[in-house]
């Protein structure tokens, strides 16, 4: 009985963590959002979550490890698993693409990752983690044989996530984003067959609706490290 009072209380005391530091990455997002990088203070960001410094401290250390859990937003859930990996490529992208749209998280992690102005910021690792994963899964997609002989995993990988930024970017000054799912569509319907062995490619399920139907079956993906809260 008392075991199981103690592993409930753990579960209780990591659930609250979990919430304290969406809520304190969600503040810093908004923050950085409407202040730009340099510009946000740790106070500020400390008022708009409403939490104790303590806990602030506890999950970040800096106003840059801040940043680096807002970038890490943009690929924090996981989707169901496809048999084609070339299918999970464009499922990722498109539920990226849905999710710039309506989560302010995640459009202030794009948006942190952009912006030239954020001295002392190395945006780097906000396109390092994206590019690897692209990478990955191409890598995968090789070894199963959906690509064509001479796809490289690494460049494409490159190619895409630097051709999805310019996309959504463009987006975003055209239209706030509204059109963003149907823009990604047509960037993978024109990228796809020249890295994608056709039959795998009539295979593949493109279209904008698709993103919605993923996203409701996704889940964001659990914080490693979070098992206590302070303040």
């Amino acid at each position: 009985m008392r075991s199981t009072q103690i592993r409930r209380h753990a579960m209780a005391r990591q659930e609250r963590a979990v919430r304290t530091r969406r809520t304190i990455l969600e503040a810093a997002a908004a923050v950085f959002d409407e202040r730009g990088y340099t510009s946000a203070t740790i106070g500020e960001i400390l008022e708009r979550a409403g939490v104790t410094k303590g806990a602030l401290y506890f999950h970040f250390g800096s106003k840059e490890e801040l940043a680096l859990g807002v970038f890490a937003e943009q690929l924090a859930i996981s989707l169901p698993p496809q048999s084609s990996k070339l299918q999970e490529l464009v499922d990722s992208g498109l539920v990226l693409a849905l999710r710039l749209r309506t989560e302010p998280l995640v459009r202030a992690s794009v948006g942190l990752a952009l912006d030239q102005g954020a001295l002392g910021l190395d945006r780097t690792p906000a396109f390092g983690m994206w590019i690897d994963q692209t990478t990955r899964t191409l890598t995968e997609a090789k070894a199963g044989g959906e690509l064509l002989p001479h796809v490289d995993p690494t460049e494409t990988a490159e190619l895409l996530v630097a051709s999805f930024s310019g996309t959504q970017l463009l987006s975003q000054l055209r239209c706030q984003r509204q059109d963003l799912e149907h823009r990604v569509t047509v960037l993978f319907h024109h990228m796809l067959p020249g890295v994608a062995v056709p039959a795998v490619l009539a295979r593949l399920d493109i279209t904008p609706d698709r993103a919605g139907r993923l996203l409701a079956e996704g889940r964001l993906l659990p914080v490693e490290g979070d098992v206590a809260e302070v303040g």
